[in-house]
């Protein structure tokens, strides 16, 4: 290669300038969120997965980041936040599911949540919600549960 020819790539490397995608799907509520992540809501053993959204809460990427066993799913923020950045989002949406179709969080949810809610002030990537998959049934109409909305966690504004 040229010496010409090879600054110009190594420019071309230092200077990437993302596409701004707009438009598509746009992720507001937990019902959204649940909607986006339906596929893991009948695994046999615990999936988290993570929504990443741009300003708009539109849907940049969409990532299995863990898969467990029947009732733990082993979650770090290196994984959560590795595709984040990656995808220069500014906000993201926690899922996981629970086999057993209960959706009530335990304590190690809502320890991890409050960890990545850290984590991601850290980075400055916002954590909206984790939303939590389970079964419909009499008393749980949608068949998951929002932190947020269930003020058992406290997220940013």
């Amino acid at each position: 290669m040229k010496r010409k020819q090879q600054g110009e790539l190594g420019l071309s490397f230092l200077c990437h300038i993302p596409m701004v995608r707009e438009g598509g799907i746009v992720v507001r509520t937990p019902e959204d969120a649940a909607s986006q992540m339906a596929e893991i809501r009948d695994a046999g053993q615990e999936m988290f997965g993570v929504l990443y959204l741009n300003a708009r809460n539109n849907l940049l990427d969409k990532k299995i980041v863990s898969i467990g066993v029947v009732d733990a799913c082993l979650v770090h923020a290196r994984e959560v936040f590795r595709q984040a950045i990656l995808s220069q989002c500014s906000a993201l949406v926690l899922c996981h599911n629970h086999p057993s179709g209960d959706p009530t969080p335990s304590a190690e949810d809502l320890r991890l949540t409050r960890q990545l809610i850290a984590a991601g002030k850290v980075v400055g990537i916002k954590v909206l919600d984790h939303v939590i998959l389970g079964r419909q049934s009499p008393e749980r109409a949608h068949g998951f549960l929002s932190l947020r909305e269930s003020g058992v966690v406290t997220f940013d504004p």
